[in-house]
C-alpha cells in the first residue's frame, strides 16, 4: 500500500518509524511526524492521547509486524528455502538500502531500544514484543526448513542480534562490510543446524 493511500493515523505510525530509524526517539518531535505524514498537527491528539509515548510504542510494533512479514517474502523470492538464504536475504535488504540511498537510517526497534527502552516501560515492552514478533517468523521458517525445534528460537535470536549488530557497525563504518561478513560467517552454522535426517 503506498503512503498517500493510508489513513492519517497509519501514516503517522509510519512516519514515526522512518524518523525514528533516521535520528533516533528523542530528536523525533511530534510535529515532525506530523509534517512527514502530510497530517494536521491537532489529529495526533486525537489519534494518540497518550502523545509521543503512545506514538512511538505503536510506530515500534509497526516496525516488528514489517520484519516479520518479510520472512515470508524473503522465502519465497528463494529457489530453494535454507537458513544461509533466508538470512542472507534478511541482510541483503540491509546492504541494498545503505549502497542505493547512504547510511543515514537504521532500525527504529534498536533506536527505540537505545533511546527510551530504559526509562519508560511501556517502550521496554513495545520493543520486546516487537522482536518476538520478527524472531517467531525466523523461528517457524527455520524449523520448516528442517532444524530441530529446540534450536529455531536460539539460531532465530542469533540471527536478529548479528543482523542488528551489523547495522550498528555498518552505518558507524559507512560501509556495508559488517553487513556482508556476518552473512558469510554466520550462513555454514546455521546450514548445519538442518537435520540430517530430513
Amino acid at each position: 500500500m503506498a503512503v498517500s493511500e493510508r489513513g492519517a493515523r497509519e501514516r503517522m505510525v509510519f512516519s514515526a518509524a522512518q524518523l525514528i530509524r533516521r535520528d533516533g526517539v528523542a530528536a523525533t518531535g511530534m510535529r515532525e511526524v506530523a509534517a512527514h505524514a502530510g497530517a494536521p498537527r491537532g489529529s495526533l491528539q486525537h489519534y494518540f492521547p497518550g502523545g509521543k509515548e503512545q506514538l512511538v510504542n505503536e510506530a515500534v510494533g509497526w516496525a516488528g509486524r514489517y520484519a516479520g512479514n518479510r520472512v515470508s517474502r524473503f522465502l519465497a523470492a528463494l529457489p530453494e528455502p535454507t537458513p544461509s538464504g533466508l538470512f542472507a536475504a534478511m541482510v541483503r535488504q540491509w546492504t541494498e538500502e545503505y549502497e542505493g540511498a547512504g547510511f543515514a537510517g537504521g532500525c527504529p526497534v534498536a533506536a527505540a531500544t537505545v533511546d527510551w527502552a530504559e526509562s519508560t516501560a511501556s517502550t521496554r515492552a513495545a520493543v520486546a514484543e516487537a522482536f518476538a514478533t520478527w524472531t517467531g517468523p525466523v523461528a517457524r521458517a527455520l524449523a520448516d526448513m528442517g532444524v530441530p525445534e529446540e534450536r529455531t528460537g536460539a539460531l532465530a535470536t542469533l540471527m536478529v542480534s548479528a543482523l542488528e549488530g551489523a547495522i550498528l557497525m555498518a552505518r558507524a563504518e559507512r560501509d556495508t562490510r559488517p553487513l556482508t561478513t556476518v552473512a558469510r560467517e554466520l550462513g555454514p552454522l546455521l546450514d548445519a543446524a538442518v537435520s540430517r535426517e530430513r
